[in-house]
Order: structure tokens, then C-alpha cells, then sequence
């Protein structure tokens, strides 16, 4: 278990706030507010992560749009102090399964750690900062040229630690698999493709029960299903 309390809500491609109870006027409408101007900076930065390694503008963008668009929504949580810091993460290591994470830290009180070249690094708390986490769908369109991140949060004894962590994800019935032209170019280096091509809410339902373990484990799974049961791309 992890030291954690939390409340989610929906952005797209319907909201859910209407169904939250104990939230006043005023936060529905400034979430509202802020929702809108976090989704147009999850696309703007798609579009330099397309700029950077070489895809052609809105490719990412595209790619994460099912029938409805993207999913888009963010976490409330709530880590308070913990008693028995040693025994118990405030949140378990993992990656995240969708695409792009923008993350409202907590000003004052820290916790938060990303894995970097087998080490643990603190991620201090930053007034008015985005931090910005990329997840495994991410990994995968690029093949690789991205890399989901590893993240935990570590329970503190003294303080309340709050964040916002809003998510924008694939459509549940995109279709999601490394971008030809980035394969191609692998090809030509003598590189082959090691990402699978599934559809996002699949993958979701394996992450579900696997989102603590390794992520590599979760595209071989993937690809077993993907040989089982070609995709086709739209």
C-alpha cells in the first residue's frame, strides 16, 4: 500500500467534476480554468518533442487521438505524515502508462525522486514550476527516443505533502505503436524495432495490475498479444 490519499478528475473528453462531491463553485470553476491551459501545454510541448527528434509537427498530437481524442485529467494527492517512514513509500516506484504528466509540487514539502543512472535523485519542491514526466506511451510512439521515467515519492514524517498531477493520455481506443519514420530511420542503423502496437485501453488493463514491476515486462506482453492478434493501423 502506499501513504496516499487521492481524488481524480476527468477533463476529457468528458468532465467528471460535476460528480465529485464537497468541491465548491469556486475550485470546479477555477479547475476548469486550469485544465484548459494545461492541455494546450501538454500539445504545444507534443509538438517540440516532434520538433526535437525529427517528426513532422502534430504527429504526437495525432497519434494520441482515438475516436473521442485524448483523455486528459489530473490527480489530487494528499501524503501526510508518516510515523514510519522506513516501512512504507508514500508512493511505490513505477512509470506511467500514458504520455505526457504535468506535476504541481507541493511548495514546501518534498518527496519526490526520479531514477537516474541506477541512483535516486530528489526533486526539490519548486514554487510555481511544472515538472514535466513522460510515460510509457510516450517511449513507445518514439521507439524509444524518449524514455518513461521512473519515479517514487518518499513518505515524510513531518508535514502534509500535496500535488496536482494532471494526465494526458492516448484515447482508450488509440492505436499506439513506434512512428514509421523513426523506425525507418533505426533500420537504416541497424536497428530494429522493439516496441509492440496495441490499442491504449489494453494496455491499460495489463498496467493495472502491473503498474509497481518492470515496464519492459509490460511490452513483451504487448507483443506477444500483438502476435496473437495483428492491429491494424487506421
Amino acid at each position: 500500500m502506499d501513504w496516499e490519499s487521492t481524488f481524480y478528475l476527468r477533463h476529457l473528453p468528458e468532465s467528471n467534476m460535476a460528480e465529485i462531491p464537497d468541491l465548491s463553485d469556486e475550485y470546479r470553476k477555477v479547475m476548469k480554468e486550469f485544465a484548459v491551459k494545461l492541455e494546450k501545454l501538454a500539445e504545444e510541448l507534443l509538438d517540440l518533442f516532434c520538433e526535437n527528434i525529427g517528426l513532422e509537427k502534430g504527429y504526437l498530437k495525432k497519434a494520441f487521438y482515438g475516436a473521442k481524442g485524448p483523455t486528459f485529467g489530473t490527480k489530487v494527492s494528499n501524503y501526510p505524515p508518516c510515523p514510519t517512514p522506513d516501512k512504507i513509500k508514500g508512493l511505490r516506484a513505477h512509470t506511467d502508462a500514458g504520455g505526457i504528466i504535468l506535476l504541481f509540487q507541493d511548495p514546501v514539502v518534498g518527496g519526490l525522486q526520479l531514477l537516474k543512472d541506477g541512483e535516486w535523485v530528489d526533486v526539490p519542491p519548486l514554487r510555481h514550476s511544472i515538472v514535466i514526466n513522460l510515460g510509457d506511451q510516450l517511449e513507445v510512439i518514439t521507439n524509444g527516443k524518449y524514455k518513461s521515467v521512473e519515479h517514487r515519492v518518499i513518505a515524510q514524517t513531518d508535514g502534509t505533502r500535496m500535488s496536482l498531477a494532471s494526465f494526458y493520455n492516448p484515447g482508450s481506443d488509440a492505436v499506439i505503436y513506434p512512428a514509421p519514420a523513426l523506425v525507418e530511420k533505426e533500420a537504416e542503423e541497424e536497428n530494429k524495432q522493439v516496441y509492440p502496437k496495441f490499442v491504449f485501453e489494453d494496455y491499460m488493463k495489463l498496467y493495472a495490475g502491473l503498474k509497481f514491476q518492470a515496464k519492459e515486462p509490460r511490452f513483451e506482453a504487448m507483443k506477444a498479444m500483438e502476435a496473437t492478434a495483428p492491429i491494424a493501423t487506421a
